[in-house]
């Protein structure tokens, strides 16, 4: 047929020796053929190839790609399962997710789709918790609780037992539990999240699907039933060694870990040894939770292509029913941020990107700890999208949320960081002993139609922050309105400070407008604080922030 794409010659002739030489040729050509692909399948894991295989075998029907692959080998116990359809599927609100131990058809774990994820309208304020813990929260323990040995929803410190009206799984050794959603959809792919920590290494399973857990434009999808698909994760022999100190995750299970919380469930508490995850490319759909691990660098490969990422808030997990959570140190923990870095020190989150998809109260990365460095990260949230709780420095990465866009009572130092927001950019409530925030050589950047404000620090509830501080040395500040700072307690000795602010196209800005209890800072008068607010150790209490970084193997 591609003949007629072109004029046909007069008179058309081939020589009958070129014929014999073709003719010749073609099953030379075949076993060559075949000789590379025999070799590209060598060079590949025995996963991949059964992946490949499956591709070919999908082209020919409506069946789903299935990952891990049907008969897979060398899985990851922490993995996430996939079916990737030819339309895009939709999430059902019947039927059962079922994982079999394949030695004995024990049931291993059940998601059943009739639960609701969880919550969609906030707590009732007439309800809602008026109590702080009157003790620091208990985070000491001899090991971390798993589902595996522990009921979700068994309470920590006193507060009430999470309900069973939702879904629910322990993260981190956090036995209160988090609401999560047991199937996700991104294009045309399916992935189940099984609960946490209940599939082992060393064993094979298999996996059951109703037909109603997904729906398809056609109504194909006939779900899974038997043992039609099977897998046998690796042997511990295998496994990543006990008191190693690096150590890899990759979403398609070419690494120790699939996921980051499995690797960093994997850290011991409190390790001397600085411990280096890295984490290839790709996108993690996965609430992050981890405490009391102390000297961890995550490493990610892109910032922007190693996203960490979940639908995740306040209304989603909220704190318990009886305790309010996180305005002072050793209060209840949270529970709605996207990663969560709680009760740890020394932990470096290096090239990647951090984000939660939920609007309200909802950050990207929430960090209670001493001595935590950001450095390259993209952060992404909504309202509080960063809180800082503790000792931080940050450096070359970018913040982005829609209002009090950093929040927390700690200590935040920033160097050439970019700070967008819709709304009021930061609320810092440190104490009089603390620094607050502070940014150097850094941009500001209002991404409403009207301008925002750099911050505010008002009254709330019986909490008020009259020593909140936020000082800006040379920043770009883009959209911005002229009185520059939001309410703050003036009867106090709050420190809104600017020196040598600049707009986009580097002219000094304006600031003849700015509020009455701001300050700008003089070249010549201020020439010391200015210097000493330039040095991370004399806002951070005396520490000289180092990156560590091992990015080898």
């Amino acid at each position: 047929m591609f003949m007629n794409q072109f004029p046909k010659s007069p008179k058309t002739f081939v020589y009958p020796s070129i014929k014999l030489l073709v003719l010749a040729l073609i099953p030379a050509f075949a076993i060559v053929s075949g000789a590379l692909w025999k070799q590209r399948a060598q060079e590949i894991s025995p996963n991949a190839n059964k992946e490949s295989l499956q591709k070919m075998r999908q082209s020919s029907t409506d069946a789903p790609l299935l990952f891990p692959a049907h008969q897979a080998t060398l899985v990851n116990p922490d993995v996430k399962l996939k079916l990737t359809f030819k339309d895009a599927p939709r999430i059902g609100t019947s039927g059962k997710i079922r994982i079999y131990d394949a030695a004995d058809d024990r049931l291993v774990d059940t998601l059943d789709m009739s639960i609701p994820p969880g919550p969609t309208k906030p707590v009732d304020p007439a309800v809602c918790a008026k109590n702080y813990l009157a003790f620091p929260y208990p985070y000491a323990r001899t090991s971390r609780p798993t589902n595996r040995d522990t009921k979700p929803g068994t309470p920590s410190a006193g507060a009430t037992p999470t309900s069973n009206d939702y879904q629910l799984t322990i993260i981190g050794g956090f036995t209160d539990g988090f609401r999560f959603y047991p199937v996700t959809v991104n294009e045309n792919t399916a992935t189940i999240h099984p609960h946490h920590d209940l599939i082992e290494y060393g064993k094979t399973y298999y996996v059951e699907i109703d037909a109603e857990v997904l729906k398809l434009p056609d109504s194909g999808f006939k779900g899974i039933t038997g043992k039609n698909w099977r897998f046998t994760t690796k042997p511990k022999a295998k496994a990543a060694r006990a008191g190693a100190t690096k150590i890899s995750v990759a979403s398609d299970g070419t690494g120790d870990f699939n996921t980051v919380q499995g690797a960093l469930d994997f850290v011991p508490d409190h390790s001397k040894k600085r411990v280096t995850v890295k984490v290839k490319n790709g996108l993690y759909e996965e609430i992050v939770y981890f405490r009391n691990k102390d000297n961890v660098t995550i490493l990610g490969e892109d910032q922007e292509k190693t996203i960490v990422r979940y639908a995740n808030n306040e209304v989603f997990n909220p704190h318990p029913a009886n305790i309010r959570t996180n305005p002072e140190k050793g209060t209840f923990p949270s529970r709605r941020a996207a990663v969560t870095v709680d009760n740890s020190n020394g932990v470096h989150i290096v090239n990647m990107t951090l984000e939660t998809t939920s609007p309200g109260q909802a950050e990207g990365l929430l960090i209670n700890g001493e001595r935590n460095i950001l450095s390259q990260v993209t952060i992404i949230g909504a309202g509080d999208a960063l809180q800082a709780n503790g000792l931080i420095y940050m450096v070359d990465s970018t913040v982005v949320g829609t209002g009090d866009t950093i929040l927390g009572r700690g200590t935040l130092f920033c160097e050439r960081c970019t700070i967008k927001s819709t709304r009021v950019m930061m609320w810092a409530r440190n104490k009089q002993d603390n620094h607050g925030n502070v940014f150097k050589d850094s941009t500001f950047i209002g991404t409403d139609k009207q301008p925002t404000t750099i911050a505010r620090a008002p009254q709330n509830g019986e909490f008020s922050y009259p020593y909140s501080e936020v000082v800006l040395l040379n920043s770009k500040l883009i959209n911005i309105a002229p009185e520059g700072w939001g309410d703050a307690d003036r009867g106090g000795s709050v420190r809104f400070w600017e020196y040598d602010s600049r707009n986009a196209d580097g002219s000094p800005v304006d600031v003849s407008k700015r509020v009455s209890w701001s300050r700008q800072l003089d070249r010549e008068k201020d020439a010391k604080l200015i210097a000493d607010y330039s040095r991370p150790e004399f806002v951070l209490a005396g520490w000289k922030p180092k990156i560590t970084v091992d990015s080898g193997r």
